[in-house]
């Protein structure tokens, strides 16, 4: 638990629980409730146009990593602005649910070959997250949150910021690239985050979790 606590301050601990329960619900639980619903393809002519490279399922599997290393990042940067950002993903996590539930997306992907290493690992990527829940994208969602999070820090180089940033734009590039979006996927990642953010910081909502953790300490 000590180290657990160095890696990240003991005030982010349960706000970060929750953002990936919350992020578990709304995938899994969301595919359940809407299994049986009409679902609906978002492909445009453009989607046509953009080409299939197996190579960036490279991209889109760091995407994990980019992650996790920017919201610890960014919760050891305050309390504030951790739980303005942390609030502002759940605002937008919801926006998530709520398209995965009234308006649920598919897509059909191609058929991968060949035997090379990114071939094998797209084919995996393919078996074990079905093409549903695409709008908005939560792979775009994410690694745009932690660019924009990133942004509001002091405490991190010029270069960090910039890293975190061009990461984000191959994430999203990366969905494309390997079928496992379509375009208006990544305008609906990026939208439910800017929204998100704007809701957090307009009417200072990453109060709720300060104020959460405040009754635990005084419970325990």
């Amino acid at each position: 638990m000590k180290k657990i606590k160095t890696l990240v301050p003991k005030y982010a601990i349960l706000p970060l629980i929750m953002v990936v329960v919350l992020n578990t619900f709304v995938y899994n639980g969301s595919k359940i409730i809407s299994s049986h619903l009409v679902h609906f393809d978002f492909s445009t002519f453009m989607d046509t146009l953009i080409p299939f490279f197996p190579f960036f399922i490279s991209i889109y599997i760091l995407a994990y990593l980019h992650w996790i290393v920017g919201h610890i990042v960014i919760s050891r940067e305050n309390e504030e602005i951790c739980y303005r950002i942390l609030m502002a993903e759940t605002i937008a996590k919801l926006l998530c649910l709520f398209f995965f539930l009234f308006f649920p997306t598919i897509m059909v992907r191609p058929e991968v070959v060949g035997s090379g290493i990114w071939g094998f690992l797209t084919q995996f990527i393919y078996s074990v997250d079905e093409p549903v829940n695409l709008f908005p994208s939560i792979h775009c969602l994410e690694s745009w949150m932690v660019f924009r999070g990133t942004m509001q820090l002091n405490h991190v180089s010029k270069f960090y910021k910039w890293f975190m940033f061009v990461f984000a734009v191959l994430v999203c590039f990366s969905t494309v690239l390997v079928k496992q979006h379509v375009f208006v996927d990544i305008l609906g990642g990026i939208a439910v985050v800017e929204f998100g953010l704007y809701l957090s910081k307009k009417w200072n909502l990453g109060c709720f979790f300060r104020k959460l953790n405040q009754k635990i300490e005084k419970k325990f």
